[in-house]
């Protein structure tokens, strides 16, 4: 009984240090055209192109029905860049504001094209020429979010992943 107990110890212990060790195949995200007027298309530069991708690993790795901050009294944040019900509700705000006939909905936070797309309308109206960590602790923290202490970890994995884009790029 006591060397069955032991081998299911080790069994267990050496399933875990294996899994923990496993590391999933890294999506390629791809660049997207943005169309912001009607008669204006916009593709991110690539340098906003890495920035997104380095965001999208943090969020989510990838994983575009991923479900996170289940607690919200709002609700979850959902797919590859885990959007809230109040970055869709500020989306459709700038579309309103830039008078441009288009709505996203709570279900387009599933999709890896609205995502960015949505992403992509804020991140020009509010940081037009931003830096990546204003960006980045933005994203995460909200409008002052780039001073909060608490993005910093944050920020610094959004380094990590860039890092490892720009090595993979190389």
């Amino acid at each position: 009984m006591k060397k069955g107990f032991i081998i299911l110890i080790v069994t267990i212990s050496f399933l875990l240090v294996s899994y923990s060790s496993y590391k999933k195949p890294r999506p390629v995200v791809t660049p997207l055209l943005i169309e912001l007027e009607p008669t204006t298309i916009i593709k991110p530069t690539l340098k906003y192109e890495k920035l997104i991708e380095a965001l999208i690993q943090v969020e989510s790795e990838g994983i575009e029905d991923i479900h996170g901050d289940i607690g919200l009294k709002e609700g979850p944040s959902v797919g590859v860049l885990q959007i809230r019900p109040i970055m869709v509700r500020e989306v459709n705000r700038i579309l309103r504001i830039k008078k441009i006939n288009k709505k996203f909905k709570l279900k387009d936070r599933y999709s890896r094209k609205k995502s960015i797309e949505m992403f992509n309308i804020w991140r020009m109206f509010y940081h037009p020429d931003g830096n990546f960590e204003k960006i980045s602790r933005t994203w995460n923290g909200g409008p002052k979010g780039y001073l909060k202490k608490s993005t910093v970890g944050y920020w610094m994995e959004v380094q990590n992943e860039l890092s490892l884009i720009n090595d993979k790029r190389n």
